[in-house]
């Protein structure tokens, strides 16, 4: 079918995620035809060094043949079984077993799921349950961060901290709170990082206070913020608010949707400085994005309590029906087959290079803060670097950076007037030079754009 019937088509009958549906109805879709390595092709034969993996989860690359080797071969022998009821098959079993050897060691259970926000409602649910097992059914309540996010499914969305999941949906709900981020360029407190652990502490323990520690199940937060910005904390930020939570019996859950597998450096991004959560959810990387899939992993402690603390025979009411497909789990356990084989220490040697050639790029005028970690960066933009001041939203400096890079050749990632990237893990040194040296000339373009207006 021809790239015109394809916009027709979509513009006709597709709701794309997280977009204006009625400019969409006035562009029409960018059509993504092919991908190999690091790159992609569109409708137009236009070909683009792919410097977001996709949404985040492409991290082996396009066509690895061992992953479609892994789906096919699953597909003829078992394409569907239920996890229902006791049922299970092997993929799944195997997968499990996998989960619970990489993730940090307290993790020792898995349930899965379709993907990310899946796995994020399953450990809200979780929560909810382990309290109510242990005689606690009254925390109901859900603490997150400002410009946090944890997905798109009704509940998630409201621990999801960002304008557009909220309109016109009623949430947050009642039991969802939210306090700052640790958004170190913009904190109230300072670069200082003791200080921004201070007023995280501060503003946590005043939640706290406020709904009644007795009343509060889980605190819910990632790594490093990720549709809020790539947002990173400063070092202690995390294992304060992790202490403050074991203090008031509060679940502490770690959002590893984006940063698990190796995205920062070692395999979760909990591991820089030795958190072990209670909960922790997967997906993204955990099958490349080749197929959907995601994972909630509870600690020891928490399962024991989902089975002994409520009488025998009661059935745990929660469940999907793609839960723990035997052929996601067969591309799951192919892909972190890559990981263990070389692929998380390419990241690891590569991902210094990256920072340092991202670094390069705050002397440029449009920029304000360049930040990241491992394969994940982000660049600010700013109308005056002293004052910090943001552009006007009407000038849509973003998206002309965005749109200067995609006629460039570059994928990356919008997210207002900051732009993300998230290379794939096969990126060599000379692909990163290649994204950083391509978004510097759609910089300099957006530049001579805004100085024209």
């Amino acid at each position: 079918m021809g790239s015109d019937s394809l916009q027709r088509l979509d513009i006709q009958h597709s709701l794309h995620p997280v977009t204006a549906l009625a400019a969409h109805e006035k562009r029409g879709p960018t059509v993504i035809v092919s991908g190999r390595g690091a790159r992609v092709t569109d409708a137009d034969g236009h070909e683009l060094l792919d410097g977001f993996s996709g949404l985040w989860c492409v991290n082996v690359g396009y066509e690895q043949p061992s992953l479609v080797e892994a789906a096919r071969q699953q597909l003829e022998t078992l394409p569907y079984a239920t996890s229902f009821s006791h049922f299970g098959n092997a993929p799944a079993i195997e997968l499990a077993a996998e989960l619970a050897r990489v993730t940090p060691e307290n993790l020792q259970h898995v349930f899965f799921s379709l993907g990310g926000s899946d796995a994020v409602e399953t450990a809200l649910k979780i929560a909810r349950y382990y309290h109510s097992a242990r005689g606690e059914p009254q925390r109901l309540h859900f603490i997150s961060l400002e410009r946090g996010y944890h997905g798109s499914a009704f509940t998630g969305a409201g621990m999801t901290a960002l304008p557009a999941f909220h309109a016109h949906f009623g949430l947050p709900l009642e039991f969802q709170h939210h306090i700052p981020s640790h958004d170190v360029y913009r904190h109230p407190a300072g670069p200082d990082p003791a200080a921004i652990v201070r007023a995280g502490l501060e503003s946590f323990h005043a939640k706290v206070e406020e709904l009644g520690a007795e009343r509060v199940a889980a605190f819910i937060v990632e790594p490093i913020q990720g549709a809020g910005g790539i947002l990173v904390p400063p070092p202690g930020w995390l294992p304060a608010i992790r202490e403050a939570c074991s203090q008031h019996g509060i679940l502490f859950i770690a959002d590893e949707v984006i940063t698990g597998f190796g995205r920062t450096g070692p395999w979760f991004g909990c591991e820089h400085e030795g958190l072990q959560p209670d909960l922790m959810t997967l997906a993204k990387g955990l099958t490349s994005g080749y197929v959907p899939m995601g994972a909630t992993m509870m600690s020891d402690e928490v399962y024991r309590t989902l089975v002994d603390r409520v009488p025998e025979g009661t059935v745990f009411g929660h469940g999907f029906t793609y839960g723990g497909h035997p052929v996601s789990a067969a591309v799951a356990l192919a892909v972190l087959r890559l990981y263990r084989e070389g692929l998380i220490d390419h990241v690891q040697q590569v991902a210094p290079h990256f920072q340092e050639r991202l670094a390069e790029l705050r002397v440029h005028p449009l920029v304000g803060d360049v930040r990241g970690l491992g394969l994940l960066g982000a660049v600010e933009l700013v109308s005056d670097k002293e004052s910090r001041t943001p552009f006007d939203p009407a000038a849509k400096v973003g998206a002309r950076v965005h749109a200067a890079a995609y006629r460039g050749g570059l994928l990356c990632r919008l997210m207002g007037d900051t732009l993300g990237f998230a290379p794939p893990y096969v990126c060599e040194k000379g692909d990163l030079d290649r994204i950083v040296d391509l978004f510097t000339q759609a910089l300099d373009d957006a530049a001579a754009e805004v100085e024209r207006r």
